[in-house]
């Protein structure tokens, strides 16, 4: 079904103190300067210099009495006016060019008072030039004279101005004051100054230097920050600038730090700004309109079926719902701001229009709620709401069949029927509690008592996230406000069933702000290390087995969402990566059959080491750990082998011992992995005493003599009784000694004899006695002619007579 863009009548003026001036102004009056205060209650009408009397209205919707002001030839109207928004009601802030700002309320009776009047120039010689009142604050931009920045040539004419802020403080009165002043910059153009309701927009106009007339500058107070952006050059720089700091820049000094904003490029050729919440809207004198983000990045949103006629044209920008409204003349055009199609197109009975965004949210009435999200339109006909509506015949789901139809979709993902759930078998089958129980609150069956306790705690929590929300809105404290915003997304997603949509919303969050998104994770799993570098956790098992669920082994997750063990594995290898190996090993030791632990598909730790990415690019030593921390005998014997590579004797070692006895075979694979490099090499010599306590004590002498001689290296030629210099020295039996005396620590066996080594492995270690020497005698060469061919001369052998 096509939706169809409308005009809907809010009110026909006749509402509004003063209607019959109002009809008169925005009839008669082209050029009028139209603001709408923050609550929709007042319109204020501010007409150009030279204009006939009034040149000021302010008129009141429902009771209250009209504000009018004329100034005499000579005393020029102010510059500009806001509504400032205040803790009861709004201010009516009024500045002129001389520098002279004027704070108006509404008090309790009927009528408006004066406030405070002050001068935002104090020091005397300067003249504003434009003014703006973003978020509770007033921005103006002052040119200042000869006397005040002295003396200027040319060239530094240009940069006579400065920006400054003051913002409104809390006083005794119903409405706050103006507050100190701030410079924000010093040294620079003249800024035509736009506001939203968060970002400010200093942007060039028809007087700006041709050098600087591509910049544009974007102030987020919430954030403390400006970026300087030039659109046509695809350039951004931040920098940091918060008054409650101190922070100020010298515009000259400001650009010749930030690289290529000076190369030379044409000037913005633009024929209307709009701020709206997405950013500020610009339309070229071709009919294309673009978007400039809080964050300085340009997008163009689309062209215009008709460009502007000339610079004088008529034109007004907003957007609603996704959707661009221009009005040109006496043509409302609405465009998708998405794709930049042409939705639809309307031609309307006048060309005096103007479009007003809709009150700020939580400062509506009653009929402003029932038409919220569309823009307001506002001619000498009346005030009008554009938005889109459904066709006729459509009518919204009532509240107890969205339960049973969101009900059918939530079983029939857990169903193994092949036939799809309907909401008639729903409401007719007593298995299905659940909607039933829901749809029964709905209708009222339950007491408002009782219903009030049941969402005691769910009304708790949205009232706390609504007052959240007016926090990140009015911009106070903006970082901490979104740090707590996403605690609480998280901490409700984890409560939910992570597929689907839920899914890709905390992939969302984990990626966007991943410290608060842990925090939250944190929490719910009741994290705390203890004194051994493990963690322990007092989470119900409901909750880790909503973390532990992922995907099939072999799958990969559509669009790369992550599952929740995978998410936060990436987090915490970013954040904390010396607590991904105990994360692991907890999880494993919480996982039950099916929730990726103990269950069919993956082991958990390679599901973690599948997030540090293709094996031979994970980082070593975190990889090593995940391997020693899983307990699979694969991955330790995987872990061992590495350490082995490294040389690392001790800590594989410690790695086999830490085993304990309840995985004898895990540590007997180790021992002799060990032990083969014991024989090959000496460099395990000094870790011999843990080389025994590994030892299995099953292992009999000659297992353990045969395993030595199978990695024995190949002898090249007859043995030595010394290694060749700067050879490896062999194994010899007093290294053997120790390892052959922990095969006996169990005790000599009783029986045969089982080898003919035994007689050597429980000798007492006492060494034979010495047979008894008789007297010596001289053998002659003589005596045995053999000898002479080896022996020298005059020199005989001693023998043992033994007969």
């Amino acid at each position: 079904m096509k939706r169809a863009g409308t005009l809907r009548l809010l009110s026909d003026l006749s509402d509004f103190s003063g209607a019959a001036r109002l009809r008169e102004l925005l009839a008669g009056d082209p050029a009028v300067r139209v603001r709408w205060s923050p609550d929709g209650r007042h319109l204020l009408l501010l007409r150009h210099p030279g204009a006939p009397a009034p040149q000021l209205l302010v008129a009141a919707r429902g009771p209250g009495a009209e504000l009018e002001r004329a100034w005499l030839p000579g005393h020029p109207p102010p510059l500009d006016a806001f509504f400032l928004p205040g803790p009861a009601r709004p201010a009516l802030v009024l500045v002129w060019g001389s520098g002279l700002a004027e704070v108006w309320g509404a008090g309790v009776g009927p009528g408006w008072r004066l406030l405070q009047s002050t001068e935002l120039c104090p020091s005397g010689g300067a003249r504003v030039v434009a003014v703006a009142a973003p978020r509770g604050r007033l921005v103006w931009c002052e040119e200042c004279q000869a006397g005040v920045e002295g003396r200027l040539g040319p060239p530094a004419a240009a940069f006579s101005h400065r920006v400054c802020v003051r913002a409104l403080e809390p006083s005794g009165e119903a409405v706050p004051t103006l507050g100190r002043t701030h410079i924000l910059l010093h040294h620079c153009p003249g800024f035509g100054l736009l506001a939203s309701r968060r970002d400010l927009f200093l942007v060039p106009t028809a007087t700006t230097w041709p050098g600087v007339a591509h910049i544009l500058l974007v102030w987020s107070p919430g954030k403390g920050k400006v970026m300087v952006s030039a659109p046509n050059l695809g350039l951004v720089h931040s920098k940091s600038l918060n008054p409650g700091r101190g922070d100020t820049w010298d515009f000259r000094i400001l650009l010749r730090g930030l690289p290529g904003l000076l190369a030379p490029k044409q000037p913005l050729t633009v024929h209307t700004w709009a701020p709206t919440p997405q950013g500020l809207l610009l339309l070229d004198f071709r009919g294309t309109v673009s978007l400039v983000h809080s964050h300085g990045g340009t997008r163009p949103v689309g062209t215009l079926h008709e460009a502007p006629v000339g610079p004088q044209g008529s034109a007004a920008l907003g957007t609603f719902h996704g959707t661009l409204a221009c009005v040109l003349g006496s043509t409302l055009e609405l465009l998708d701001m998405g794709s930049g199609l042409l939705l639809e197109r309307k031609v309307l009975s006048t060309d005096r229009v103007h479009l007003l965004e809709p009150p700020a949210p939580g400062l509506e009435d009653e009929e402003e709620l029932e038409a919220r999200g569309g823009l307001r339109l506002l001619s000498a006909v009346g005030l009008f709401r554009v938005g889109w509506e459904a066709p006729q015949g459509f009518e919204l789901p009532s509240a107890e069949d969205l339960v049973f139809e969101e009900a059918c979709g939530y079983y029939q993902r857990r169903s193994l029927r092949g036939t799809q759930l309907t909401p008639e078998e729903l409401r007719q089958n007593s298995i299905f509690r659940a909607p039933q129980a829901l749809a029964s609150i709905l209708q009222g069956h339950l007491p408002p008592s009782a219903l009030l306790t049941t969402l005691r705690v769910e009304l708790r929590d949205y009232r706390a996230l609504e007052q959240l929300k007016a926090q990140l809105v009015a911009g106070d404290d903006e970082e901490a406000g979104w740090t707590e915003l996403a605690e609480l997304e998280v901490a409700r997603l984890l409560r939910t069933e992570l597929i689907g949509d839920q899914l890709t919303q905390l992939n969302t969050i984990f990626q966007a702000l991943p410290t608060a998104a842990w925090s939250a994770t944190h929490r719910a799993l009741q994290l705390q290390p203890d004194g051994d570098g493990r963690l322990r956790s007092q989470a119900p098992p409901d909750v880790w087995k909503k973390v532990l669920g992922g995907t099939a082994a072999g799958k990969e997750s559509p669009g790369g969402v992550l599952p929740p063990f995978e998410l936060l594995c990436q987090c915490l290898c970013r954040l904390e990566p010396r607590w991904l190996p105990p994360f692991v090993e907890l999880a494993q030791q919480q996982g039950g059959p099916g929730w990726g632990a103990g269950g069919p598909g993956l082991p958990l730790y390679r599901r973690a080491l599948a997030v540090l990415g293709e094996e031979g690019a994970r980082p070593e030593a975190l990889e090593l750990e995940l391997l020693l921390s899983s307990g699979r005998p694969k991955a330790m014997l995987q872990a061992v082998g590495q350490l082995v590579q490294k040389e690392q004797w001790e800590r594989a070692l410690e790695a086999g011992l830490a085993l304990g006895p309840s995985s004898p075979l895990l540590r007997s694979e180790i021992f002799k992995l060990l032990l083969s490099e014991f024989a090959r090499h000496r460099r395990l010599d000094s870790h011999l005493p843990l080389l025994c306590r590994l030892c299995p004590p099953d292992l009999a002498p000659a297992e353990l003599l045969l395993l030595l001689r199978t990695h024995l290296p190949d002898e090249g030629g007859p043995p030595t009784p010394f290694p060749e210099p700067g050879a490896e020295p062999t194994l010899t039996v007093g290294l053997l000694r120790a390892l052959l005396e922990q095969t006996r620590a169990q005790g000599r066996p009783s029986g045969p004899v089982l080898s003919l080594y035994e007689d050597i492995l429980w000798d007492p270690g006492t060494p034979p006695p010495t047979p008894p020497r008789g007297p010596m005698t001289t053998l002659q060469a003589a005596d045995h002619p053999g000898l002479e061919a080896w022996a020298p001369s005059g020199q005989g052998f001693c023998v043992t007579d033994k007969s």
